[in-house]
């Protein structure tokens, strides 16, 4: 009996079978669900609002003063600027406009998460400040994709797939001249860090860092 041969077939199954299991860890990580997310929302948005007045802007990366701040998708139209954060969850979801995290239950499994309509705010008053324009000119869209249920009443800028569509074009009032439009665009496209791999290693690595400043503040306030 040739062992060389089994112990070789041995080693690929156990090479396909660990190729599998790291395929299986990615579908399910959260950044993958988030990249997923971000492309649902891109088909929505390319199906279901006219290029030629609603000027999609995607994953931008802006500078702060504590850092940056990255935005899945900025929507710039005569009808004002959209900022939408999208989540894609499933479950049943839990929250408020003013409270500072919401929850999202599947069965018995209970997870906290921040308030998207908080992490928005911090977005529009980038893009606010880079632009230096009116705040009422720009619209936070939260848009969960995914098998989610609301179990608590939303605002009306929370919304579905198609939900946060129909918002958006809710808005009718013409705040915008189409030069003012492209002036925009190019405001945000010259403002923006150039997108790629470093720009988003160093955003990550900037979040990270929050997270630690604020579990370490929550340590020593204990």
């Amino acid at each position: 009996m040739d062992f060389t041969k089994i112990i070789n077939m041995l080693q690929m199954g156990l090479g396909y079978l660990a190729a599998f299991f790291i395929f299986i860890a990615t579908l399910k990580s959260a950044r993958f669900k988030g990249i997923l997310g971000e492309w649902l929302v891109n088909i929505l948005i390319k199906i279901f609002l006219d290029k030629q007045v609603y000027h999609l802007i995607k994953d931008v990366t802006l500078e702060t003063n504590e850092g940056t701040t990255q935005i899945d998708h900025i929507i710039v139209s005569q009808f004002g600027i959209f900022v939408i954060e999208t989540k894609n969850m499933k479950g049943w979801i839990y929250g408020g406009a003013g409270q500072k995290t919401w929850t999202q239950k599947i069965f018995k499994h209970t997870t906290k998460f921040q308030n998207p309509l908080h992490q928005n705010y911090k977005h529009i008053k980038t893009l606010e400040s880079h632009l230096s324009i009116d705040k009422a000119s720009i619209f936070s869209v939260i848009i969960f994709i995914g098998d989610s249920t609301f179990k608590t009443t939303m605002p009306d800028n929370v919304q579905y797939a198609r939900g946060g569509i129909k918002y958006i074009k809710s808005k009718t009032t013409h705040i915008f001249t189409d030069d003012e439009v492209e002036q925009i665009i190019t405001q945000i496209e010259s403002g923006r860090l150039r997108p790629g791999f470093k720009t988003n290693r160093q955003h990550i690595k900037h979040v990270k860092a929050l997270v630690k400043r604020k579990s370490d503040s929550q340590i020593c306030k204990k």
